[in-house]
């Protein structure tokens, strides 16, 4: 019997518990004992209907976790119980290009999620964590993690030398930050908070902008980067930081659209991208032979996740309140183990 969080109706204030009996285990399914999740952004907009104001429902919410192996099926040889593994985004993108039917197998959209404190998932759904990082670190690579690796490395091919552009200091952005020093990138990081600019610092950051202060930051970056603007641009903000960010990019460089904390909107002016000739693209989280990758690269480096907070599972409420304020600094992460 699993203990998981669910909503029947849209808002925070329809969010209980459930107790739910588990399926048996399949021949190529595993039983997983989740230990910790992480919250994302598009958590919130699924639980208060921003995200799919038609998703079915009832719906458990939540993309990342990590845990133990508890049972496999006979035909599973990826992993035993024992094993230490965590949730894959997208449970049907092993490999390749992305395809118009991967979107039906995300976790905690269309499908249920892992809030949960078990769950049988496919083998394919799943895989080995890091050595040295805990179950709290762990359950916040499937979603942010990977989607900062696949912007900046997978489809970046970044390089030492170039400069990376982040906006804020979410998730996303502090995983960035990380990968861009790991590869040996300057960056600029950019925040409303002079405290979490120099935290920023403390964790790599060159050069910093309070858009508070200075809110033509794209100016700011010109300066800063001889005129030249910067090679990449984490773009999470949406249609409010967009036309600045296609500002601050260089001649030939990218930006990566990632998230809509600035609203969705419409009427930004397509002229820089076709003037500047900037690589535009889309990222929406990665397969998992991008997560195995990225995996390697996070034990070679010794990288360990930023966490905010960690909240009780009974405190999830107060989870996603927090997350909805946007004071947290990295990740907000939920404890499972009861």
């Amino acid at each position: 019997m699993s203990t998981v969080l669910r909503f029947h109706s849209f808002g925070l204030d329809h969010l209980a518990f459930d107790k739910q009996s588990l399926p048996a285990v399949g021949p190529l399914d595993v039983h997983v004992r989740f230990y910790a999740a992480a919250l994302n952004y598009r958590d919130l907009m699924v639980v208060t209907g921003q995200y799919n104001p038609k998703m079915e429902l009832p719906r458990i919410p939540g993309s990342d976790a990590a845990g133990e192996v508890l049972a496999v099926g006979d035909a599973v040889t990826l992993f035993k119980p024992g094993d230490r593994v965590a949730s894959l985004f997208f449970q049907s993108w092993h490999d390749g290009e992305i395809r118009n039917t991967t979107g039906k197998s995300a976790l905690g959209g269309p499908i249920d999620g892992v809030f949960a404190t078990e769950r049988v998932l496919p083998e394919g759904g799943l895989l080995h964590i890091p050595d040295g990082l805990t179950f709290e670190e762990a359950a916040t690579l499937p979603c942010a993690a990977l989607t900062a690796w696949n912007a900046l490395v997978e489809k970046g091919k970044l390089c030492a030398g170039q400069t990376v552009l982040l906006l804020g200091t979410g998730g996303v952005s502090m995983f960035a930050l990380q990968f861009a020093k790991a590869h040996g990138a300057r960056v600029i990081l950019t925040s409303s908070s002079d405290e979490k600019l120099a935290r920023g610092k403390e964790l790599g950051a060159d050069l910093t902008i309070n858009y508070r202060s200075k809110p033509e930051w794209d100016k700011e970056v010109f300066e800063l980067t001889a005129k030249e603007g910067v090679d990449h641009v984490v773009e999470v903000g949406g249609a409010g930081t967009l036309p600045l960010s296609l500002r601050a990019v260089k001649t030939g460089g990218h930006v990566y659209l990632i998230g809509v904390l600035t609203g969705k909107g419409a009427g930004v002016d397509p002229t820089p991208v076709l003037a500047k000739s900037i690589y535009l693209d889309g990222v929406y989280v990665g397969s998992r032979a991008m997560f195995e990758r990225m995996n390697a690269a996070i034990a070679a480096n010794k990288i360990h996740p930023v966490i905010d907070r960690v909240f009780p599972f009974a405190e999830a409420r107060a989870a996603f309140e927090h997350l909805q304020s946007g004071s947290h600094f990295g990740k907000i992460v939920l404890s499972l183990q009861q």
